[in-house]
């Protein structure tokens, strides 16, 4: 079965209302994180998170609004190819790179991996692969981040073999089967947080985990239906994955709901980067807070 390291490339911090609706003004931790997924003698990474090449292209120009905005924390031991030299791995022994998305603390160390091809939604790089200035910011793409020949070696999950997924993931319905890995790693649409935003549920020895990115920012997002701020109002039987796609916030609030879904009733894993370390909100199922100790919560959700 498939492995799954974790591992912490740095923080931001922003109010904590931003991810939870009625947290209030506390400012809070978001971790970026990388993960190391490996079936056999493959490796992939699930993004890179933060690297010194953030702070080298936002330091001056609109993009220096960013770091702003939110502050972001980073030592330079953090970066990920630093961690996975410390491993015994190094660049070349990484198969390819998986993108859940484009935004600057998912892709900030893609240049450290100047020789290894990414995977990524065809339809995100669509959307961002021409932004610049303003525009780029207000989508939290950093354009310089993006290595020179990024294209040249780019594949896109579209292109993977689409698979219906099994009955236990339901309301999902079906991926996209990434190559080589036994069938083991699906990646899945999650649209709603970004363009071309993409989620992956693994097989692991446990059952099943998603890596859903930012597809929700705190477990009451998906176990309470709490909204980020201002989330449209919606309800889960009008937002099932049966339904036609809206977009923006309400896509979003869908893809929550079906994550609803399959934590309530299964047991499978929801691994969430970042995941806000702030104890803003008791889970009312575990009664345990959800914060800086999430690894005590019940195996149904797995906080990494």
């Amino acid at each position: 079965m498939a492995k799954i390291t974790a591992f912490e490339t740095g923080w931001c911090t922003h109010i904590s209302c931003i991810a939870l609706k009625g947290a209030g003004l506390k400012v809070c931790k978001f971790p970026a994180r990388a993960w190391l997924l490996e079936v056999g003698d493959k490796r992939w990474l699930w993004d890179t998170g933060y690297s010194s090449w953030f702070e080298h292209y936002t330091q001056s120009g609109v993009f220096r609004l960013y770091r702003q905005v939110t502050p972001v924390y980073f030592d330079p031991q953090q970066a990920l190819v630093r961690q996975l030299s410390a491993t015994g791995l190094a660049a070349k022994d990484v198969d390819a790179i998986i993108l859940s998305h484009f935004h600057a603390d998912h892709i900030a160390g893609l240049r450290d991996f100047p020789d290894v091809s990414c995977i990524c939604s065809g339809e995100g790089w669509r959307q961002v692969r021409t932004l610049r200035g303003v525009t780029a910011l207000r989508q939290a793409f950093v354009p310089g981040l993006i290595p020179e020949n990024f294209d040249s070696s780019l594949r896109f999950i579209e292109s993977f073999a689409s698979v219906n997924l099994p009955a236990q993931l339901a309301p999902f319905e079906c991926g996209y089967l990434l190559p080589e890995s036994n069938g083991e790693i699906i990646l899945v649409p999650l649209p709603g947080h970004a363009a071309g935003h993409i989620g992956a549920f693994v097989l692991t020895d446990n059952g099943w985990t998603l890596l859903a990115g930012d597809a929700a920012w705190a477990p009451a997002n998906y176990r309470e239906l709490r909204r980020i701020w201002l989330c449209p109002t919606a309800t889960p039987t009008t937002t099932r994955l049966g339904n036609s796609i809206s977009f923006g916030k309400t896509v979003w609030w869908r893809f929550v709901c079906a994550m609803r879904g399959i934590y309530d009733p299964v047991d499978v894993d929801l691994a969430l980067l970042p995941y806000p370390q702030a104890a803003f909100h008791r889970s009312r199922g575990t009664g345990k807070l959800a914060g800086k100790k999430a690894a005590s919560v019940p195996a149904k959700c797995l906080i990494s």
